[in-house]
């Protein structure tokens, strides 16, 4: 079995995830995990190392139903806090998302996303996760109530961690990051592309061949 002969699972439903994974240019498909995420913690806890746990978590679930295959899981929270916090979560009602908006407005918070990446193995051969988490600093502007209420209108909140999504109608409340806009949205591509790499999986080559089919095919 050879790395650029399997195409890449994502255990994510998430449509943005599927955009950004579309964007390395290799076959890849869909398998959703099932791995009930538990309610964020009360209490303080290191935000890398949860994030990279969620993420395995959610590989771990969908490698326990497939053996040959790569699999990439991914998991992103919010946090007011850098390291050592608690995450912020979904919100679970709109007033949850107004209390979670106008703790953002006029500071800077931070978004982490943990990525594992489970690789191919022989049958009965427990699976290994790999994984790193990516950090981004986030400066929102400071929002007036009719902002937040004009925002939490839209429903866009609702199943966003922190309560906003970066690609979608909060776009202009962010006056600036530090780090990966894409790990904002979710799925930070430089990261995914080392981690591949540093797996043994060739995605450039991959790239490359579906580059050369394609043009092929076209001169056909």
């Amino acid at each position: 079995m050879t790395p650029e002969s399997e195409a890449l699972i994502l255990a994510s439903a998430s449509p943005r995830r599927r955009e950004l994974i579309g964007l390395l240019g290799i076959p890849f498909r869909i398998e959703p995990s099932c791995y009930e995420e538990p309610s964020p913690p009360r209490h303080n806890v290191s935000l890398p190392g949860l994030v990279k746990e969620l993420a395995a978590n959610k590989a771990l679930e969908v490698a326990g139903r497939m053996h040959a295959a790569w699999i990439l899981g991914a998991d992103t929270l919010v946090s007011l806090d850098e390291g050592v916090g608690a995450p912020m979560g979904k919100p679970v009602d709109e007033e949850d998302a107004r209390r979670m908006l106008a703790l953002l407005s006029g500071r800077d918070h931070f978004v982490y996303t943990g990525l594992a990446l489970i690789s191919p193995r022989p049958a009965g051969e427990p699976p290994v996760a790999i994984t790193m988490a990516v950090k981004t600093r986030v400066w929102f502007r400071e929002l007036t109530s009719d902002m937040i209420e004009d925002y939490v209108a839209t429903g866009e909140p609702m199943d966003k961690a922190g309560a906003y999504g970066a690609q979608g109608f909060a776009a202009p409340f962010i006056e600036r990051y530090d780090g990966d806009y894409n790990n904002v949205v979710g799925l930070p591509l430089c990261e995914v592309g080392l981690l591949l790499e540093k797996c043994g999986f060739d995605w450039q080559k991959l790239r490359r061949r579906g580059l050369v089919e394609q043009l092929g095919s076209a001169g056909r």
